[in-house]
C-alpha cells in the first residue's frame, strides 16, 4: 500500500532509517528536504544515548540535512527529564558513557559508585562495560538501589553488522541479581511517545513514524495511536516482517517511498489540521 498524503507530523528514527553509520541511506536528504518543504514537522528520533542532542544534530548537518538539537530526541534526554521528575538530585550509579554520565551530572543528579550510596542503578549502551561495573550494580540493588534503563535495543546497526546495546548490560544485571530492570524510558515506552507528540504539538492521528524495527519504533506508534511505516534499510528483513506479530500501516524498501506520488502543497497540507499552524519552536518538551 502507498502512502497516500504527507503528515503534519512525521517521526524519523536516525540508525538504519535516516543514515547508517556516517552516510545518509538511499532517498533520505531528499525525503527529509520534501517533508519540510510540504510544511510537516519533523523530529528526529534516536534511542542511542552514546550522544547528546548537539551531536546528532551537528550529524545530520554535517550530512547536508540541516538540524537544530531541539529538532532531536534521543533515549538520554527523554530519561534525563524523565529521573528530573521522579527523583531530582538522587545518586546514580550509571552504566553508560561518557555523555550521558555528563547529561545526569548537569541535571544536577549525584554520581557515584558507592553501592551504599546509589539510589538508582542506571543500565545504558556502554563499550566499557566490565566486571567491576557489574559488581558494584550487583551490590548496590541487593542494598536497595532502584535499576531503570536508558533503552533496551540488543544491538546497534552499523555497516559491518552491530554493536552490541543497552539490552547486554540489563540481561546481565538481571542475571545475577534476580531483579527485572524497573522501567526502560526509551522506545517502546510512552514516556518517549509523550515526549515526541510534547515537541511535535500535535495529536497523534495526525503524525506517522518512520523506523527500521518493529518491536521499538512501530509497537511505540501504534501503542500511542500514531500511523506507522518500517523501512527495510536496517534491522527488519522482509522474512522478520513476513512472521512478526507487529505489523506497520506501510512498509518502505527505502526512506523516499514514505513520499506520495504527488507531494501536498504546504497551503494543502495546513488545511488538514487546524492545529498545524502552531510553530515547532514553541513545543514545550518533557
Amino acid at each position: 500500500m502507498k502512502v497516500e498524503r504527507i503528515f503534519p507530523g512525521t517521526v524519523l528514527d536516525l540508525d538504519g532509517t535516516v543514515y547508517l553509520g556516517d552516510a545518509l541511506l538511499p532517498g533520505a536528504k531528499r525525503t527529509i528536504e520534501a517533508l519540510r518543504t510540504a510544511g510537516s514537522r519533523v523530529v528526529f528520533l534516536s534511542n542511542k544515548p552514546i550522544q547528546a542532542r548537539d551531536d546528532y544534530a551537528a550529524k545530520l548537518t554535517r550530512l547536508d540535512v540541516p538540524t537544530a538539537p531541539d529538532e532531536v530526541i534521543n533515549s538520554s534526554w527523554v530519561f534525563t527529564h524523565w529521573l528530573k521528575q521522579e527523583a531530582p538530585g538522587a545518586a546514580l550509579f550509571v552504566i553508560g558513557e561518557p555523555p550521558l554520565l555528563a547529561e545526569l551530572d548537569a541535571a544536577g543528579f549525584r554520581l557515584t559508585d558507592q553501592p551504599g550510596e546509589v539510589q538508582f542503578v542506571v543500565a545504558s549502551f556502554d563499550r566499557t562495560f566490565d566486571y567491576r561495573k557489574l559488581q558494584i550494580a550487583f551490590d548496590a540493588i541487593r542494598a536497595g538501589a532502584r535499576f531503570v534503563a536508558t533503552n533496551a535495543d540488543r544491538y546497534c546497526p552499523i555497516p559491518a553488522g552491530g554493536f552490541p546495546d543497552a539490552a547486554a548490560v540489563i540481561g546481565a544485571i538481571e542475571g545475577c541479581t534476580g531483579k527485572r530492570v524497573e522501567v526502560v524510558v526509551g522506545k517502546p515506552s510512552l514516556i518517549t511517545a509523550r515526549a515526541m507528540l510534547d515537541r511535535l504539538q500535535l495529536p497523534a492521528s495526525e503524525c506517522i513514524i518512520v523506523g527500521d524495527r518493529l518491536e521499538t519504533d512501530i509497537r511505540m506508534g501504534q501503542e500511542a495511536g500514531m500511523t506507522t511505516a518500517v523501512v527495510l534499510t536496517g534491522v527488519t528483513t522482509p522474512e522478520v516482517l513476513a512472521v512478526s506479530e507487529v505489523q506497520p500501516d506501510y512498509v518502505l524498501h527505502r526512506l523516499d517511498e514514505l513520499l506520495p506520488l504527488q507531494a501536498l502543497t504546504k497551503e494543502t497540507l495546513c488545511s488538514q489540521s487546524t492545529s498545524f499552524h502552531t510553530p515547532i519552536g514553541t513545543a514545550n518538551g518533557t
